[in-house]
């Protein structure tokens, strides 16, 4: 991703954060803005700002007009000093992330097919750097175009999970996002969704990467996104590093935005422990932070 691709805003004179970041853990939110107009958009910012659990926050289906803009803007408005915001071609939606106090550092997470739908950021909370990946897999898409670009995005992801290791050596990386397919054995069983996209989940297993929810909930059944019959999708995701998953406290779905018709999309929550000492396995802070 290019300097043009990842804006890094920090701007003067942010609002001041309803909660106080927190320095011995990375709070993470994941929130789909369903393409929000710039008035939703200041009520999604500011019911996100309230949360005591959304520190580093990961905005999908964020579009690319006045909307888009209008939440960026608010998220800044809301105590999110440090915000990385892709700009994406075509009026494309785009992926954004934004962090309270925690600087980030824009890196190339090596997805080369629509790069702003997956921003990627090294952020520094409590001296230790936690990788941060958002990811918004395309939809279906139109008659015209069926499944082309969620496929080719889908593949391109795959083949860059392998070299995040490069891209955050050493550290704890949290995947996270609207990843538009279900896990096998998903509880309702949707046929629509075909191998192909199922194997996309198992990539992140295969690459090295925990379902931070399943480690936790292992039978649990929620979902994230439901459909005009009622039926649930467990769409939004979060995945953490293999060897990083004992740091997984919580990770839950939160459906009030929906409730609240901020989105279509419950929110997801996830936090990820960070020891005070540098130890075994684990690398503390990067030189010169």
């Amino acid at each position: 991703m290019t300097t043009d691709d990842a804006v890094q805003l920090s701007l003067l004179g942010p609002a001041r954060p309803a909660h106080p970041a927190s320095t011995t853990h990375a709070r993470l939110l994941v929130f789909n803005a369903q393409h929000a107009s710039a008035a939703r958009a200041h009520r999604q910012a500011e019911w996100i700002g309230r949360l005591h659990t959304a520190d580093l926050v990961v905005l999908t289906e964020v579009g690319p007009g006045p909307g888009g803009t209008a939440l960026v803007q608010a998220m800044r408005q809301a105590g999110y000093v440090h915000v990385v915001a892709p700009s994406a071609r075509g009026g494309d939606y785009r992926t954004v992330l934004a962090s309270r106090t925690a600087v980030l550092e824009p890196v190339d997470a090596g997805v080369g097919f629509l790069p702003h739908r997956a921003p990627a950021a090294v952020a520094t909370v409590g001296g230790h750097d936690v990788g941060i990946v958002g990811l918004y897999v395309p939809s279906r898409g139109p008659k015209e175009r069926r499944n082309e670009d969620k496929r080719d995005f889908q593949e391109a992801v795959a083949g860059a999970l392998y070299g995040l290791g490069k891209a955050f050596p050493g550290v704890p990386v949290v995947v996270a996002g609207d990843l538009n397919v279900v896990e096998p054995g998903h509880r309702p069983h949707h046929k629509v969704f075909g191998r192909w996209e199922c194997a996309f989940y198992n990539a992140f297993a295969q690459a090295g990467f925990t379902d931070a929810f399943r480690h936790l909930h292992p039978e649990a059944v929620e979902h994230s996104w439901f459909g005009r019959s009622g039926q649930g999708f467990r769409f939004d995701h979060a995945f953490t590093t293999a060897g990083h998953a004992p740091l997984v406290e919580a990770c839950a779905y939160d459906q009030t935005p929906r409730t609240k018709r901020l989105t279509d999309h419950a929110a997801m929550t996830l936090t990820l422990a960070l020891p005070a000492p540098a130890g075994a396995g684990w690398p503390g802070p990067r030189a010169g932070t």
